[in-house]
């Protein structure tokens, strides 16, 4: 947390490459955020079922070391939270087929993403 900057919400970062992770948790951080990091979606459902206060899930869709994607995670996160909020990340094409895969209402922001894309994303997604 950066001092004077009171955490706002709690932040899941689920990617599987290691750089991407720690990059977007240390800029998410940079804003105020508190954050939890998992590098996949069994590690992801753990900090789920905890009972820890996690407001917004920010997954990549394809997880390449994990039985469970980025989507199939969400449906999961949203049955055990049913207020939690979902934000997809994907350096891949995503295809109509792979949008109905996606939680209802939720947004996917493509890679490279800038930190200013990245932080209106999550703006947005809290706002609403």
């Amino acid at each position: 947390m950066v001092e004077g900057i009171a955490v706002m919400a709690m932040i899941l970062i689920v990617e599987d490459d290691a750089f991407i992770r720690e990059l977007a948790e240390m800029t998410i951080q940079d804003w105020g955020y508190d954050t939890l990091s998992a590098s996949d979606a069994e590690e992801a459902l753990i900090f789920l079922r905890s009972g820890r206060p996690i407001d917004v899930l920010f997954t990549d869709i394809y997880l390449k070391t994990a039985v469970l994607g980025g989507c199939e995670l969400a449906h999961q996160a949203i049955a055990l939270r049913p207020d939690l909020r979902v934000l997809y990340t994907t350096g891949n094409y995503v295809t109509d087929e792979i949008k109905s895969l996606f939680v209802e209402g939720m947004n996917c922001l493509r890679k490279p993403y800038t930190p200013d894309h990245l932080q209106l994303s999550l703006k947005d997604l809290l706002a609403a």
